[in-house]
């Protein structure tokens, strides 16, 4: 930019220059000049005529300079500027929903087998031959409960695109029924001849506790399908087991779906089996879930 304000102001000084030189013969057009005088002026313009020349040809080649294509690594710049843009147009848009959950479920539950009460001690043989006093009749119950999904990766950790990893943390609470008779009973004790100390009815329940990895497909769209494919869990019983035992670990296999209805409110429904290799003194706590739930993300 300098150079060519420099050479601009060259150019409008050496035409002036020239325009007075040539303009100094027709003012003294009156009186002849001398010799001398004139082999002057004449230098004076053939060094001005130079001058200008010399001019002419920088300012040609500042317009080649111009006109010449951008250095290689201009067009490398350009070209690597043209790559990103593309590369961020082609991405697809980021949703708005968010990536975490609190949810809160319930629904149907059958376990495998019979949960028994206690084991009658007034029984023939001390009770060798485990009978029970109590058992519940019915494998079906109802549950509910909650718990947290933790988005952890969005693509299986590169596997996949738009899958989704994520951390499930739950409990739920399980209610088979109520059973009066518990314990040794007042009828039991008539036969046995000892009083009865135990009316009340025993409430057959379990706790759940279970932390699960999630994979869920589809992320960004309305409906998510997701599946567990194990989880562990860990059971707690009520009443206790004949030896007093009330924790029994397991596993836990789930897939569902859920779709999203308004915003970040979400329904889905889910079936889960829940497994353990051994039971718990007796009492068998597998058995399947399957209900619905309402989701909140956050």
């Amino acid at each position: 930019m300098m150079n060519k304000t420099k050479l601009v102001l060259g150019v409008a000084t050496a035409t002036l220059t020239m325009a007075g030189v040539l303009a100094a013969p027709q003012a003294l057009a009156g009186s002849k000049p001398h010799s001398s005088e004139v082999a002057a002026m004449n230098s004076k313009v053939e060094a001005l005529e130079a001058q200008l020349q010399a001019m002419q040809y920088e300012l040609q080649a500042l317009r080649a300079e111009a006109n010449r294509p951008a250095s290689n690594a201009d067009a490398a710049k350009v070209q690597e500027l043209d790559q990103w843009m593309n590369s961020v147009k082609s991405e697809p848009a980021k949703s708005e929903s968010k990536d975490n959950m609190v949810f809160f479920r319930g629904g149907y539950a059958h376990t495998d087998s019979l949960r028994g009460g206690t084991l009658d001690p007034t029984a023939p043989g001390g009770n060798s031959g485990g009978v029970l006093n109590g058992s519940i009749g019915s494998q079906d119950a109802w549950y509910f409960g909650a718990g947290f999904d933790w988005s952890l990766n969005d693509d299986l950790f590169g596997m996949m695109n738009g899958t989704e990893v994520l951390a499930e943390l739950m409990f739920d609470y399980k209610e088979l029924g109520d059973k009066t008779a518990n314990g040794i009973t007042p009828a039991v004790g008539a036969i046995a001849g000892i009083p009865g100390v135990n009316t009340q009815s025993a409430t057959v329940n379990q706790l759940t506790l279970a932390a699960s990895p999630k994979i869920k497909l589809f992320k960004g769209q309305a409906f998510r399908p997701w599946l567990i494919p194990v989880g562990f869990e860990l059971s707690v019983i009520s009443p206790p087991s004949d030896a007093i035992t009330v924790l029994n670990p397991g596993m836990q296999f789930g897939l569902g779906a859920d779709y999203k209805i308004w915003k970040n409110l979400y329904v889905g429904a889910d079936a889960r089996y829940h497994y353990s290799p051994d039971n718990v003194d007796g009492v068998n706590t597998n058995g399947v879930t399957a209900g619905g739930y309402l989701g909140i993300g956050f």
